[in-house]
């Protein structure tokens, strides 16, 4: 079964919401979470979001026909993925949990909310729809494949002033002299980012041990369970006394600081191009904290003057090339001396207010 996000026009009567089901079923699909999204137009009809199974030989044209044969207007039709299966009134909970602690975190917060990234509206080829959200001298740019609607958006702007409330004007993004920041993935879990230094190197060596033989495979292009000494000091950064400039390591523990489920090295290949790997635990994948490393390895890619990024995988490995697009990069591939070379150029960094 593929998922796919559906809005729907969607008249206040009574039985209007069980015709709606009954032409979803009609069509072998299934609705799995429905919330209103949109505010009431003058026939009282509201915009009604719709998580959706289709099976995948299906075409969801089919799907939409049948819901627009009971006279119920589809205004969209987009793929989704089950990290947005989670509840959205929790979610929100969780964000605005997330901007109390740390109200600077409202941009990433508010992104994340309405299923967005944070873009630079003078950047071309952007996403296909943008807004900027304006609470005081603030202006939050925001991006995705679909309209926003003014619901969505009066969400966004709750959040932005709770921020403003607790005395903290919302920054832009932090830079790699920050302190540590937290991320809140896609099913509401939050995790704490930073750079790793030395004493990180037994969490880092626990790390690639609870790693599937498979993801140590495409990391490290060996299987082994145990990293030598030397490499597990260069994964932490620790270069003894002839530090590389440009060579980062990014570390990513879970929120109570126990264990690390993810990490993250930039080293530079030249004056122009920083090279990066991401390692993140199996049972931590598919929740968002690959994308979230290699964003913050752009930004400081970006910090060191770098134009592009560049990484190399086994040909059978596309992962690093998805990470690349979900952080809104370009990648562009090609197969050398039987490894996969993949090159991304960077952009201007994103901008907020």
């Amino acid at each position: 079964m593929v998922l796919w996000r559906v809005h729907v026009e969607l008249e206040d009567r009574p039985g209007r919401l069980g015709e709606l089901a009954t032409a979803v079923g009609s069509a072998g699909c299934n609705i799995i979470s429905l919330h209103v999204v949109g505010e009431p137009t003058d026939d009282g009809s509201v915009v009604d979001e719709l998580l959706i199974k289709v099976p995948e030989d299906a075409d969801p044209a089919v799907l939409v026909t049948a819901v627009e044969r009971a006279g119920i207007p589809c205004t969209l039709l987009v793929r989704a993925d089950a990290g947005e299966l989670s509840d959205p009134v929790t979610t929100a909970l969780a964000l605005a949990r997330m901007v109390a602690a740390d109200p600077g975190s409202a941009p990433r917060a508010v992104a994340t909310m309405l299923r967005a990234r944070l873009v630079d509206p003078a950047a071309p080829d952007g996403p296909g729809h943008t807004h900027t959200v304006r609470i005081g001298t603030q202006h939050l740019h925001l991006g995705r494949p679909w309209p926003f609607t003014a619901t969505e958006l009066s969400r966004a702007a709750a959040l932005l002033e709770l921020a403003g409330q607790l005395g903290m004007a919302v920054p832009a993004p932090r830079t790699a002299t920050d302190q540590d920041r937290i991320l809140l993935l896609i099913d509401g879990s939050e995790v704490r980012l930073r750079t790793a230094v030395h004493a990180d190197a037994p969490l880092v060596a626990a790390l690639h041990a609870r790693c599937s033989p498979e993801t140590r495979l495409a990391r490290f292009r060996t299987p082994k369970p145990r990293l030598h000494p030397d490499e597990l000091r260069r994964l932490v950064g620790d270069v003894g006394d002839t530090p590389v400039p440009g060579d980062h390591s990014v570390l990513v523990l879970t929120a109570d600081g126990g264990s690390a489920v993810g990490l993250a090295n930039l080293q530079p290949v030249d004056a122009r191009t920083g090279g990066f790997a991401v390692l993140v635990e199996d049972a931590w994948q598919g929740r968002g904290l690959g994308t979230a490393l290699v964003r913050r390895v752009a930004e400081l890619a970006l910090e060191q003057g770098y134009q592009e990024l560049t990484a190399v995988a086994p040909t059978d490995n596309l992962q690093v090339t998805r990470l690349l697009r979900r952080s809104g990069l370009r990648p562009t591939a090609e197969i050398a001396g039987g490894m996969l070379m993949v090159r991304a150029a960077l952009g201007r960094p994103v901008v907020v207010g």
